[in-house]
């Protein structure tokens, strides 16, 4: 038709730059529509085009039209964005962009985003964790073992003085970190402030019975951002050096706005992904969690969940050790897979993978053989659900890493270690469904 442009934005000869963004879908067209039309669409309304010619297109303009380069019958397309369509340091237009209107396209049957390369100046123009891996260690002096976190159980409906008593058992038995679930901001059962206060308390007197450092991962995700700064302002007067924010729900407006307001109070961000399968899961249509890694990364969270392979989550085992690959190395390179492009961060600090969801003593060997050391364990139901009470459980995760460290199979261990016992007994190496 001779009022579209979109093949315009297909270009195989076209080699991108030093200083562009490079993305990566998988795509289908819908019914009479070819490869080469869907990907001149995606370039097109993703950058400076629309559905027609325009009489206001000035040669300026095109100079900055993204470039489809890469077209493949097999569904796989890379577009090339000139920097200057980006707003430096900002998110959310990112996403207004790279991810906005090409979703709703009738000419498209499946879309998803697989990657994005953030070239230099881009990833520069973000802050990225302020402590990153080694400096969430240095907050709770913990480097030879992987840090170990807990969600008191059940995750709503305890009140702020049962939701403290559950706090101390939990750290005294040897985990380092309490953590608020994604759901538990501010109900009436259980305030947040009141929370906070119980949480404090029992960390005072797990600290000084044990001699460790201990921690909150205190959810701070509220309605408004004025609610969710004065939360976080309580967190650092009450002396707790960490928070919690349900990132996609907040949206990344705050997710940024939290990352510079926390650097002001030296609190590490931890990062809970609720909300992210409705559009990572599906296989042919929507984001990939790698992509919300990566962003997570340049937004500037210190921890997030990833997954775990013997978790209770659906799991790509191949995506698991990509994701953390790219969010714990310098330079990553995805060493042949071609739905991935290479990513160097310039400095960007390190962000601490977290493993959650169904995790108990019984599956922990399994784990660190494949994820290794330099993660952050989330036992949730696996120490509160220990039947003799959390204490124990968390005993019997520390236990746990002790076999495993000295190269002694929890069976074996598990024979002058009451807590590990109990916790093989009724568990056994079982994955939750």
């Amino acid at each position: 038709m001779g009022f579209e442009w979109y093949n315009e934005f297909v270009d195989r000869n076209h080699k991108p730059s030093s200083d562009e963004l490079i993305a990566v879908f998988k795509a289908k067209p819908a019914e009479g529509l070819t490869m080469d039309d869907i990907a001149g669409r995606i370039a097109s309304e993703s950058s400076v085009g629309t559905w027609t010619t325009l009489t206001t297109l000035k040669p300026h303009v095109r100079k900055i039209m993204a470039k489809a380069y890469v077209v493949r019958e097999d569904g796989l397309i890379k577009v090339a964005y000139p920097l200057d369509l980006f707003e430096l340091g900002s998110i959310p237009q990112l996403f207004s962009s790279v991810l906005g209107n090409i979703f709703g396209m009738r000419a498209i049957k499946s879309l998803k985003v697989l990657d994005i390369m953030f070239p230099e100046k881009y990833v520069k123009s973000f802050p990225g964790p302020s402590f990153g891996i080694s400096g969430v260690r240095d907050k709770l002096k913990v480097y030879k073992r992987p840090i170990l976190a807990t969600v008191p159980k059940p995750k709503v409906g305890l009140t702020s003085e049962e939701y403290g008593e559950a706090a101390y058992e939990i750290l005294s038995g040897g985990m380092d970190l309490v953590k608020d679930d994604e759901n538990l901001t501010n109900q009436p059962f259980n305030r947040f402030e009141k929370r906070l206060a119980a949480v404090m308390k029992a960390i005072d007197k797990a600290e000084k019975e044990t001699g460790e450092k201990k921690g909150y991962l205190c959810n701070i995700t509220a309605p408004t951002l004025e609610e969710m700064l004065r939360r976080m302002k309580l967190v650092a007067d009450y002396g707790n050096e960490f928070i919690m924010l349900d990132i996609l729900t907040v949206g990344w407006a705050a997710v940024q706005t939290a990352r510079e307001h926390a650097a002001d109070y030296k609190l590490a961000i931890h990062a809970h992904r609720a909300f992210h399968a409705a559009f990572t899961r599906p296989k042919e249509h929507g984001v990939s969690f790698y992509l919300i890694a990566k962003i997570s990364r340049l937004a500037g969270v210190d921890h997030i969940h990833i997954g775990t392979n013997v978790g209770k989550m659906e799991t790509d085992l191949k995506e698991l050790k990509l994701t953390q690959n790219v969010i714990t190395q310098e330079d990553f390179n995805p060493e042949g897979d071609e739905t991935k492009e290479p990513q160097k961060w310039y400095g960007l600090k390190p962000v601490l993978p977290v493993a959650s969801g169904g995790l108990h003593p019984g599956v922990l060997p399994q784990l660190l053989d494949f994820m290794g050391s330099d993660i952050l364990i989330q036992v949730g139901g696996g120490v509160t659900g220990h039947p003799s009470g959390p204490k124990a459980g968390g005993i019997a995760v520390r236990q746990a890493l002790e076999a495993y460290y000295s190269g002694v199979p929890l069976e074996e261990y598990a024979k002058t270690h009451k807590e590990l016992r109990e916790a093989l007994e009724k568990w056994g190496k079982v994955r939750p469904e």
